[in-house]
């Protein structure tokens, strides 16, 4: 998002999903797959799957799956950008719409065309002459508010960015760098959209000055300095706002025990952007029949199924259910910021050192 999500993580999206890749192969792969009967999936730490989901896959395709992950999305991108050359793996998931233009302005990706891409909702399609990358998941960027703390103090929790800026707020907010995280950089991106070239600056300054503080990437924002997690409590986080995923508090729901009734994090829905993640065939695969193989996976039904309880992000594929649990807990925002990718690719990069220049220093 995960979108994962992470993602939602993540997703891209959500809480860090560990044991769940163990049917996935080793996540400790070399350069490239070594063999034909193996395909290395490239991906950010918020990658999940069911087990009898991938089993199923490796049984049908004969292919065996083994997973590397790479950091956070914005890591992981940057690092397979690097090793194009002699690629770790075959296929690279992970690549979301703030940073889409980079993968391919440096030729990351190769083109192929999934069987079952055709069913992949319109909105959500992207270089669609070339089919370098295929859409595998959304999710959107947004702020999440820990319940308790704001009812303990008769306290209303932020719904806008607006809201965000109040003293009430002063010194609440937590968020993850927008040079190297991919929320981070989705709710710079949410910002700009918000409130345009000339006037996100001002905003982030008044952000500033209510004290919002920067963390590296999301597992540190939300399990460490978010007071509202599960890892938020044990490590004593104190910041009840964080910039997470509109799917993060199912995520909290479904890995409680015993599961609550409602989730105790929310989502300020005036605050999210609208984030798509892509997958698609490295330049330099070895295994580019393994790869293709694994992308028609990524788009069928089942994996676009599978995917909203383990890395908590919504499907692309317009025939795809989601979980009723999912769905309850964790609707997607109904009015999120978006931004045409390629204002997103004219102005990223001076955006991200305006921000670091403003934020940062």
């Amino acid at each position: 998002m995960s979108i994962n999500a992470q993602r939602l993580t993540a997703a891209v999206v959500g809480l860090s999903l560990a044991g769940t890749l163990a049917a996935c192969g080793s996540s400790d792969a070399g350069q490239g797959s070594g063999d034909s009967k193996t395909v290395t999936l490239v991906s950010h730490d918020s990658w999940a799957a069911s087990k009898e989901v991938v089993a199923a896959f490796e049984k049908e395709s004969g292919y065996k799956v083994r997973v590397l992950e790479d950091g956070d999305a914005g890591q992981a991108v940057n690092k397979a950008i690097l090793t194009k050359d002699n690629p770790q793996g075959d296929v690279f998931f992970g690549v979301d719409n703030t940073l889409l233009s980079r993968a391919l302005d440096n030729g990351l990706f190769q083109p192929y065309e999934p069987k079952g891409s055709d069913r992949v909702k319109a909105e959500y399609r992207a270089d669609q002459d070339k089919h370098r990358v295929t859409p595998v998941d959304t999710g959107d960027v947004c702020v999440n508010y820990d319940k308790k703390y704001f009812a303990d103090r008769k306290l209303q929790p932020p719904r806008t960015l607006d809201d965000l800026t109040d003293p009430r707020y002063k010194d609440l907010l937590v968020t993850e760098n927008a040079s190297s995280s991919s929320p981070g950089l989705g709710f710079l991106l949410g910002t700009a959209a918000k409130y345009g070239d000339q006037g996100w600056e001002g905003y982030w300054k008044k952000l500033k000055a209510n004290g919002v503080k920067v963390v590296d990437g999301w597992e540190q924002a939300y399990n460490e300095e978010f007071s509202g997690s599960a890892g938020g409590k044990k490590a004593k986080g104190d910041r009840p706002l964080v910039v997470s995923y509109a799917s993060s508090p199912p995520a909290e729901v479904v890995f409680a025990d015993p599961r609550p009734d409602t989730a105790p994090t929310g989502v300020a829905e005036g605050t999210c952007f609208r984030q798509v993640e892509y997958a698609g065939l490295l330049s330099n695969a070895r295994n580019t029949e393994g790869g293709k193989a694994l992308l028609d996976f990524l788009v069928g039904k089942r994996f676009q199924e599978d995917m909203p309880l383990n890395m908590f992000v919504y499907p692309v594929r317009e025939d795809a259910q989601v979980p009723p649990e999912f769905a309850k807990f964790g609707p997607q925002a109904k009015d999120p910021q978006t931004m045409d990718p390629a204002k997103i690719a004219e102005h990223r990069d001076q955006w991200v050192k305006s921000w670091t220049s403003l934020v940062l220093k």
